[in-house]
């Protein structure tokens, strides 16, 4: 398959800061040698510097959506398959725009659900699925090229178990389906059903349970191992049409012994021949 990844290293408005460090340190880890070893055309994209050098937040947040937006578009023209190593989760906003997704799969410790209004932190990130699907931030979302929000109904929420009280409310009153990886047959039997014809799927890397992998300073018990999640995604990308991947949060800073970019290279290894066979 021919593979496009999209560099966007940012963390909180920081270039390179944090989890910015990550997809770096997925490249220098061996992953473009991983996909290439399996049979993959790859090439590596950085959107590198946007914005201006202030860092703020939010202006900066959205400003690696666009980028993203475009460079997807451009590999998606190319007829190339978009994966997007990234930061932070927000960014999938902008892979969502550049693909034209129509349903989102979202494995993740948290749910990123909050609002300005309901966030207790104000972290731009925690915001990040509800931005996806048009709950908040709607005119800097607007403003991302191609971006349409995502129907609640054709979102699926795998493994989140850390979620703010005004999260759990939100969700009993959203058509997200939640699962945990051993019952995402039936979540991606609901998301045919709700008419998902293009999905994107966002790998926030923390999704894992930390006592088999941490990725980041984010701890919350529970959660599948690395095994567990590469199939349970496979299988979500064998029912339903995945269109291109985000990868994110990772924080290399909390991996000493590197152990999070060979499994990475599996997992993406795995999904692209599911995707491929298909």
């Amino acid at each position: 398959m021919k593979v496009s990844l999209i560099l966007a290293s940012y963390d909180s408005g920081h270039y390179h800061g944090g989890m910015g460090q990550g997809p770096d340190a997925l490249i220098s880890g061996g992953l473009v040698d991983a996909l290439t070893l399996a049979g993959h055309d790859v090439t590596v994209e950085d959107i590198g510097r946007v914005g201006d050098d202030q860092e703020r937040e939010i202006a900066t947040g959205f400003a690696v959506c666009n980028a993203v937006s475009g460079e997807v578009r451009i590999a998606r023209d190319r007829g190339r398959f978009p994966i997007v190593l990234a930061g932070n989760c927000l960014t999938s906003a902008g892979a969502v725009a550049g693909e034209g997704a129509d349903a989102i799969i979202w494995a993740d410790q948290h749910g990123d659900l909050n609002t300005p209004e309901t966030s207790v932190y104000g972290f731009l990130d925690g915001m990040a699925l509800s931005t996806v699907l048009g709950l908040c931030w709607r005119p800097m979302a607007s403003a991302i090229p191609g971006f349409r929000p995502i129907d609640p109904a054709r979102c699926v929420l795998v493994n989140a178990r850390d979620l703010d009280p005004a999260e759990e409310k939100l969700l009993e009153t959203l058509p997200v389906i939640r699962t945990e990886c051993p019952g995402v047959a039936q979540a991606t039997e609901q998301l045919k059903a709700a008419g998902a014809n293009s999905v994107h799927m966002h790998l926030d890397l923390d999704v894992h349970d930390p006592k088999a992998l941490q990725a980041n300073r984010y701890v919350t018990s529970g959660g599948p191992n690395a095994e567990q999640l590469r199939h349970a995604a496979c299988a979500m990308a064998l029912a339903v049409p995945v269109v291109g991947i985000t990868v994110s949060a990772y924080d290399p800073a909390f991996d000493a012994q590197a152990e999070v970019p060979p499994l990475v290279g599996q997992l993406l290894n795995d999904l692209l021949a599911t995707i491929e066979g298909r």
